[in-house]
């Protein structure tokens, strides 16, 4: 790029206006520094948006209000255990002590109501850690977030797809250029660059090439996740990191199209196929539950529950505006619901036979905590691809890093650009590994951000 009179300039700019982005832009704005937010869409949403919203943090103001005892220590072992201990440790390290103060921080400065979610626990984690704003969706956080952009006055371009980076020889990013709605291309020049953009996705070739799994599934995540951060990254020079990680999830509802919450599994739920068959220990994880639903005949199971868990599953919006869409069915007994799944009433009583005299761990290794009664609901469910978890490497300050190790100048990466802390497998993915690694990877890049212009300007 070369910089004309007409280009602006900006000290930092991020592209990419989700979870990671405005967390980036807020922290960024307390310190001072002047940023703008380059975001692709019309209204900022992204994968934040499609997710449930939940963010786990430990030590936060809320979690020791309601005196939950944890720590950043616990969360990484957590983190770690989850990910058979092939999580990156340093980004480990440096997420789990970061989210709390990156949360309270949002609440404190821009007032973002957190509530802890403490009616259950989510599957790998220890202690109720799991944040959430009032609404309980990604959409009511990121309506949360844009407000308390606007408030904070940060500059976010809309409708601006950023389409090429611009460094000089020595890797330092000199700028990038993005393209508008009638098809002009404008120029922004810059000190720093934190990409908290996008996985990969929505890229047919790369899911394919990387999560193989994959590569038939639903992709339930943002159309903007197409790669395009690693590939800027690999044109400069950068490194990529666990590209096998991915967040899959076992309960997608069709043909709604909508998530359904695993909740309903950590309270007692099942997954039947269209055996009548169940077929995993569904308290492992909703991630690696995607691969096992595909796996089974047509790729297809049913969430099957009752009426108690119909009313606690109730108390979460997309499951309310799912059972208004008509995902959920219901049947008075066995021979109803056998009807439903289209299995025989004998393999479905067999298995309904086994959930309810269970008084011991079942051949999956799982527990129930009370047997299920009728009458029965049930949702048809597939596996989907929500995001990716591999990207560009980072290190602890989230510097991009080339194949020596060494650091990229001023190009930085977060949340769906970077590599999280999922090791580098579908079932290293802890519930909220996500929005960890968007809130505490755009606040802890905002930090050394801020920090370099700083040592620059004296």
């Amino acid at each position: 790029m070369n910089p004309s009179e007409e280009t602006l300039h900006t000290p930092v700019a991020i592209v990419g206006a989700g979870a990671c982005g405005l967390t980036a832009a807020l922290a960024l704005h307390r310190q001072g520094v002047e940023c703008v937010v380059l975001e692709r869409d019309t209204v900022p949403a992204g994968s934040t948006a499609l997710s449930s919203g939940f963010v786990p943090a430990p030590a936060t103001r809320v979690q020791k209000a309601a005196k939950v005892q944890d720590s950043p220590e616990l969360f990484a072992q957590d983190i770690q255990h989850k990910a058979h201990g092939q999580a990156a440790p340093a980004l480990v390290k440096a997420y789990s002590e970061a989210i709390g103060p990156a949360m309270d921080a949002l609440e404190t400065h821009h007032h973002i109501p957190w509530q802890l979610l403490d009616q259950f626990l989510y599957p790998g984690h220890s202690v109720h850690r799991m944040h959430a704003v009032p609404e309980k969706t990604g959409e009511g956080l990121m309506t949360r977030l844009r407000a308390a952009a606007d408030a904070a006055g940060v500059v976010v371009l809309t409708q601006a797809h950023v389409t090429a980076l611009h460094a000089d020889s020595a890797g330092t990013v000199q700028g990038l250029s993005y393209s508008q709605p009638d098809g002009s291309i404008s120029q922004l020049s810059c000190d720093a660059v934190v990409l908290a953009c996008n996985g990969f996705g929505g890229n047919a070739d790369m899911v394919k090439q990387h999560l193989p799994a994959m590569k038939d599934a639903q992709y339930a995540g943002h159309v903007g996740n197409d790669g395009s951060a690693v590939a800027w990254g690999l044109q400069l020079g950068a490194a990529l990191a666990d590209m096998g990680a991915y967040q899959g999830h076992g309960s997608w509802a069709i043909p709604q199209g909508s998530l359904i919450s695993w909740a309903l599994m950590m309270e007692g739920g099942v997954q039947i196929n269209t055996l009548g068959e169940r077929f995993h220990d569904e308290t492992q994880g909703y991630s690696e539950a995607a691969v096992q639903v595909l796996n089974q005949p047509d790729g297809l199971a049913w969430n099957v529950f009752d009426n108690q868990l119909l009313r606690f599953a109730q108390d979460f919006p997309d499951f309310v505006a799912a059972q208004a869409a008509g995902a959920v069915k219901s049947a008075a007994d066995v021979v109803s619901l056998a009807a439903i799944i289209g299995c025989s009433v004998e393999s479905l009583e067999k298995t309904m036979s086994s959930v309810n005299s269970s008084t011991g761990a079942d051949a999956w290794g799982r527990t129930f905590k009370r047997p299920l009664l009728g009458p029965f609901h049930a949702i048809k469910v597939t596996g989907a691809l929500f995001h990716t978890q591999g990207g560009l490497n980072i290190n602890a300050y989230c510097q991009v890093l080339k194949p020596n190790g060494e650091t990229l100048p001023n190009l930085y990466a977060a949340g769906g650009a970077a590599r999280g802390v999922s090791g580098a497998e579908v079932w290293g993915y802890l519930s909220g590994n996500g929005l960890l690694s968007a809130i505490a990877g755009g606040h802890i890049a905002a930090q050394a951000v801020a920090q370099k212009i700083s040592e620059k300007t004296r």
